[in-house]
């Protein structure tokens, strides 16, 4: 797999004293349709997708990986085995110049974009109950990833050189997990990051959210008000538009029509969560996002279920399309990719 690289175009406008007047920006319209378009149609399960230059990368069930060229239109597919495994991979991330896929599961195996173009792996985890949900970059040297707890507490992986090496965070540095309390691989959305600040969410026994401050170097540890309780139940999806303005989504999958308990917001940087739409809009789902340039407005939710759009801070929800999709990432304002079982599409909201 070739790297991917892009240019940044920076065009500075002059002025001048008889400039007419600019016309006032365009008032934002909320969407109410959205058209599904389906780039690929295959047997794998996609969980994880990453929109880089030129298009989205993703890994899946069975040891798959690939990335779409929006330019050409079409997907290539690669196959990693490791000894007899084809690993499941609900887990990637990006850097300007490498692509990052991780496992869940014993080993847990992460690999990244090599030197000569072909995936590499940079860390390997053997344990029986090793099993990794979600993984993100900081920036172009500093990453995080995790999963369910090994010892007393969540699984924490650090990078500070770009992704070549990996580095395990001791559970002395970490909140202590409750009995039960572990993360779902739903839609490689766990994690979010803005600046220095990251937050992590957990579920099951458990719903809560781990927060740093410092790219992972201290924790501290929030209440969540979602329905936990039982190895299903809790938050499954977070997104931060700032530092102070986030959203997370979930529920129970084995029963995705409950609507209450699996939507809540927080503005105060993920301090204090309140839920919303209490027995209303989307029951359970895997995957939401902040629409860009929606001011923590607008939001956007994908599940098994559909697509929902909320575009009042989650208060009241319209169900855009009943086809499934597992994860959703936002390209612009009004285009998202979007994966879910067997398939990857493009998302055009209007």
């Amino acid at each position: 797999m070739k790297r991917l690289l892009f240019l940044l175009a920076i065009v500075l406008l002059s002025c001048n004293s008889d400039k007419k007047q600019k016309e006032p920006p365009k008032e934002r319209l909320p969407f109410s349709e959205v058209e599904v378009q389906v780039l690929m149609e295959d047997s794998v399960s996609i969980r994880a997708i990453e929109i880089m230059s030129g298009g989205v990368a993703f890994a899946g069930s069975n040891g798959y990986y690939g990335f779409y060229n929006s330019a050409e239109g079409k997907v290539k597919m690669n196959r990693l085995q490791y000894d007899s495994i084809y690993p499941e991979f609900r887990a990637v991330a990006s850097t300007a110049n490498d692509f990052f896929m991780l496992s869940v599961a014993n080993p847990a195996l992460l690999y990244k974009t090599g030197e000569t173009g072909n995936m590499e792996l940079v860390y390997k985890e053997e344990h029986e109950n090793v099993f990794y949900d979600a993984m993100t970059f900081w920036n172009d040297k500093e990453g995080i990833a995790m999963g369910d707890p090994v010892e007393n507490c969540l699984s924490i992986i650090v990078t500070r050189d770009g992704g070549k090496n990996w580095e395990k965070l001791p559970c002395e540095q970490l909140p202590e997990a409750a009995e039960g309390e572990a993360a779902f691989a739903a839609s490689n959305s766990n994690i979010a990051v803005d600046g220095e600040k990251t937050w992590i969410i957990s579920g099951g026994m458990k719903s809560r959210v781990f927060y740093s401050s410092d790219k992972g170097k201290s924790w501290e540890v929030f209440e969540t008000p979602l329905v936990q309780g039982e190895s299903t139940k809790g938050a499954y999806s977070l997104d931060f538009y700032d530092e102070y303005n986030g959203v997370m989504i979930g529920g129970d999958y084995t029963a995705p029509e409950g609507k209450t308990g699996n939507k809540a917001v927080t503005s105060d940087g993920g301090k204090t969560w309140k839920l919303i739409s209490e027995g209303e809009g989307p029951g359970y789902k895997s995957s939401i996002r902040y629409v860009p340039g929606g001011e923590a407005k607008e939001m956007v939710a994908v599940g098994f279920t559909g697509v929902a759009y909320s575009a009042d801070k989650g208060q009241t929800w319209q169900e855009l399309s009943d086809e499934g999709f597992y994860t959703i990432r936002f390209l612009n304002d009004t285009v998202a990719y979007a994966a879910g079982k067997n398939r990857l599409a493009k998302l055009i909201f209007r």
